[in-house]
């Protein structure tokens, strides 16, 4: 039997903004508070994505306490970590290698007559910055935006050179708790239907 509360109006797919669905900017740049109203401009695109968009995983740990003979008697959670999976592949994009890298590690020289836009990339061992992070989500008129006020970089997969596929930069984003906010990520929805 069909359930009536069911609405496949309510089904979203996880599509980017034409605009760009990753942005970034410096921790304390102005929060968004909804799901459509312009971003600060301290906010800067990061370009397209790879084909499998954003992986959102929210991981939760725990440990059963026991009683003597073996009864479970509570669950107390150790861990809690929201990370974000993503694939940049605008290799050429200044603010790409800034995030990728660290802007202390990325120099770009505007075009000149002689030459194209040049990038100087440092490769060390050197912490990344926590930033703020955008994504942004639309299905029709529906928009998800999740707003990471406190991320950083703590995985960069290997990077591949070939003539098979276009060079890119697989990362995982750690969403800090933010005391502000109360929350590692906050993540608004508008389901895009005004009231007649």
């Amino acid at each position: 039997m069909l359930n009536m509360a069911t609405n496949s109006a309510n089904v979203l797919a996880g599509k980017p903004l034409a605009t760009g669905g990753v942005l970034v900017a410096p921790v304390g740049s102005t929060a968004p508070t909804n799901a459509t109203t312009a971003l600060d401009a301290a906010f800067k695109a990061l370009g397209y994505v790879g084909e499998d968009g954003l992986t959102e995983a929210a991981e939760r740990s725990t440990d059963k306490i026991k009683a003597w003979g073996g009864d479970v008697v509570k669950v107390v959670q150790t861990d809690y970590a929201v990370t974000y999976s993503l694939t940049l592949i605008e290799t050429l994009n200044a603010d790409v290698l800034k995030t990728v890298h660290g802007s202390g590690n990325v120099t770009t020289t505007a075009a000149t007559v002689s030459s194209g836009t040049l990038h100087a990339v440092k490769l060390n061992s050197d912490t990344l910055p926590r930033q703020a992070f955008v994504f942004e989500v639309k299905d029709g008129d529906a928009r998800i935006r999740i707003y990471v006020p406190q991320g950083q970089i703590t995985e960069v997969g290997e990077v591949t050179y070939s003539d098979e596929d276009v060079v890119s930069y697989e990362v995982t984003v750690e969403a800090f708790r933010d005391s502000a906010l109360g929350a590692n990520a906050i993540k608004y929805i508008d389901d895009g239907v005004f009231d007649a």
